[in-house]
């Protein structure tokens, strides 16, 4: 029952800011995980592209600490993670109001 509890909570996460922010700070820090400046800058950008205002800034700053490849691979996973947990939208978004 808990793993059914978690992983609804991991869905609704997913999509969530602040969550994919809290991601990005345990990589880039090493908060009970190694440290991964790839997955960091993953979950950075993911919140960015979400609205989390600080995300943007901290993605730039690891980034500095990344080469041109690293930073390369990071972009293609957030790409791949956006393309696989594809948020729902709304049957208004994109219709112009009548």
């Amino acid at each position: 029952m808990a793993d059914i509890d978690l992983a609804a909570r991991a869905e609704v996460e997913a999509f969530d800011a602040s969550a994919c922010f809290a991601r990005g700070m345990i990589h880039s820090a090493g908060a009970g995980v190694p440290v991964d400046l790839v997955e960091a800058h993953k979950w950075f950008n993911i919140a960015a592209l979400r609205g989390h205002a600080q995300a943007a800034r901290l993605r730039r700053e690891i980034a500095e600490l990344m080469s041109d490849a690293e930073i390369g691979r990071a972009q293609r996973a957030a790409r791949d993670w956006l393309a696989a947990h594809a948020q729902p939208t709304s049957p208004l978004r994109g219709r112009a109001a009548a």
